[in-house]
């Protein structure tokens, strides 16, 4: 896989302009400057100033580029822009715009709380959730002795920050080469454990025309209440446009849409409702008004009752918008889980989900065959948004290989729908599920634990994540039993995996060799050298790979997934074309 987003220009060489018969006839009887041997123009670079900008998104750069080139007249001479008379023709290479890298900017919903009243209406109001209950963060932001750490910080959504990891200073991200040691020493800012009570946002600057490398994870756990159980979410890259998969809005279920603007634009956010009959058109469902640095909350019930099966697509226009639910189960007076659902990837022909651990099968069979225990067990949900019936084929990939589901593996899913393909009748222990089709589609897998109807229960859910690259920052919470899950449905792959802890030190990597078609799991300690472990930096070399953490509690039913986040990207170029 490629580590770099960078497009490659193909754009065919400008000839010379001294050798160009529109040269001779220049008015101005200026010869045009050259752009170097190639004839191939340079690329257009935003001011430098314009890079500290706080929460630039990358569309607006892209604009601020195209206004550049459309400005700047020494990119394209007016001569090659103007008609050559009848059949002449002459190419003119487009400009590439250099679009410099945005802040690194990750968006923590706050804890989960519990509604007043009826679920009803678009603006709930929420109350204290249980004597229990705990919420903190964990967060990393990578740095190196050669470059120090970048400008980052925790705030509040609002703006107020909480805790700063490192001062933003006028060289950050470009110190000078004598000033470099010999050999940079990885680095890093850390968060541990810090108590939060609502939406927080972790901010890194741009460093070297990179995103800065930088994590966090939110983490819910309580042991009574409605809302018992464990519920953890990797901090979340704004976008404007996302897939929620695994949403429940029948008797006892509760969905709540959050959507949260760190952007210093309004939002103007428009959902599409995917049920297990087909798209959902619901009034109020369109123009919802986020405003810069607030959360709105949406109770999905209120839009479309009574679904086992509830997709969301969420669409923003204006400021980009961090979007997640709220999923909780409460079976009469029994709590059955609590799980903050996460966006999978956009709809494509084939996607993969890790970190899927499924119990006992006899168990399971027993458990789901009762009444209101039918989502108790682990289980796929597709959707297809299309217009065409999509054939989908599903494969589990386990420690020692492929398992086969008791059904064969293949559905046919209606166009429009979300359909559900039970993961059950397959031997315990994690897995990694891979799904192709012929029609695009999008996915997230569910986990469950617990095999009493009497007892408390929880369940995850588990989206379909990207493939893993190089330098992914992988926050983990404090404490409980973690586990880092690798699968490799296609071929064999190595793993590096380093170890990051409170004390800021990047220690010494370990790596896993992972065979084609297995699926791997790696216990996360307590502590290394002596220091608590806050987390890890992965990378994958060979074939595709795909990670999550897996979450549980010694003692209790508690259980989530966090899948692997995309790694920081780099300075874009955006070929730009003028006509007339």
């Amino acid at each position: 896989m490629p580590r770099d987003d960078t497009p490659e220009s193909d754009t065919p060489e400008t000839p010379d302009a001294a050798g160009s018969p529109d040269n001779a006839g220049n008015s101005s009887g200026r010869r045009p400057q050259s752009s170097g041997r190639s004839g191939r123009p340079p690329a257009a670079r935003v001011p430098s100033r314009w890079k500290a900008l706080p929460h630039a998104g990358r569309l607006g750069g892209v604009v601020s580029a195209i206004v550049l080139v459309a400005a700047g007249g020494g990119l394209v001479s007016a001569t090659a822009l103007s008609p050559q008379g009848p059949g002449s023709s002459r190419p003119v290479a487009a400009p590439l715009a250099a679009v410099p890298a945005g802040s690194s900017i990750g968006v923590c919903p706050g804890p989960a709380r519990l509604l007043e009243g009826a679920p009803v209406g678009t603006d709930p109001q929420f109350s204290p959730e249980s004597a229990t209950a705990k919420t903190d963060v964990n967060a990393i932001v990578l740095g190196s002795s050669a470059n120090g750490l970048p400008g980052s910080r925790l705030a509040s959504l609002e703006g107020g920050t909480l805790l700063e990891l490192a001062k933003t200073t006028p060289a950050s991200g470009s110190p000078s080469a004598a000033a470099k040691p010999a050999k940079a020493v990885p680095r890093a800012g850390v968060v541990s454990q810090r108590g939060v009570d609502a939406v927080t946002v972790l901010s890194a600057d741009a460093q070297a025309d990179r995103q800065a490398s930088a994590g966090a994870v939110m983490r819910y756990t309580a042991e009574d209440g409605d809302l018992r159980g464990l519920a953890a979410v990797a901090c979340q890259q704004p976008a404007n446009d996302l897939w929620l998969v695994g949403a429940n809005t029948a008797l006892g279920r509760t969905a709540v849409l959050n959507l949260s603007n760190a952007s210093g634009s309004a939002a103007t956010v428009s959902l599409e409702l995917f049920g297990a009959k087909g798209q959902i058109q619901a009034p109020g469902s369109r123009g919802l008004l986020v405003a810069p640095g607030t959360t709105r909350s949406i109770i999905l019930a209120g839009l479309a009752p009574g679904q086992e099966r509830l997709s969301v697509r969420v669409r923003s226009a204006g400021g980009p918008v961090a979007a997640g639910i709220q999923q909780s189960v409460l079976r009469g007076l029994t709590p059955g889980g609590v799980e903050f659902i996460a966006p999978a990837t956009a709809p494509a022909l084939h996607q993969v989900i890790s970190g899927v651990d499924i119990q006992d099968p006899a168990g399971l069979a027993g458990l789901t065959g009762k009444s209101g225990f039918g989502d108790a067990g682990p289980a796929l949900q597709i959707t297809v948004p299309g217009s065409a019936d999509a054939v989908i084929a599903v494969k589990l990939y386990g420690r020692d290989g492929q398992k086969a589901l008791p059904g064969g593996g293949v559905v046919t899913a209606k166009a429009g729908t979300v359909t559900e393909v039970p993961l059950s009748g397959v031997p315990a222990g994690p897995y990694t599920v891979a799904v192709s089709s012929d029609v695009s589609f999008t996915a997230a897998a569910r986990v469950t634990r617990g095999l009493k109807t009497e007892d408390a229960s929880d369940f995850a859910w588990s989206a379909a994540s990207v493939r893993l690259g190089s330098q992914h920052v992988v926050p983990v919470p404090a404490s409980g039993d973690r586990y880092l899950i690798f699968g490799a449905p296609e071929g064999r792959a190595t793993i590096s995996y380093t170890p990051i802890t409170a004390d800021g030190k990047v220690r010494p990597a370990a790596a896993a060799d992972i065979a084609g078609g297995t699926t791997a799991s790696i216990k996360v300690p307590a502590d290394v050298g002596g220091s608590r472990l806050v987390g890890y930096l992965v990378s994958a070399a060979g074939d595709p790979a795909y990670g999550a953490v897996l979450l549980q509690q010694d003692g209790r039913q508690d259980i989530s997934t966090v899948a692997i986040a995309p790694a920081a990207a780099g300075q874009e170029q955006v070929p730009v074309t003028l006509g007339y």
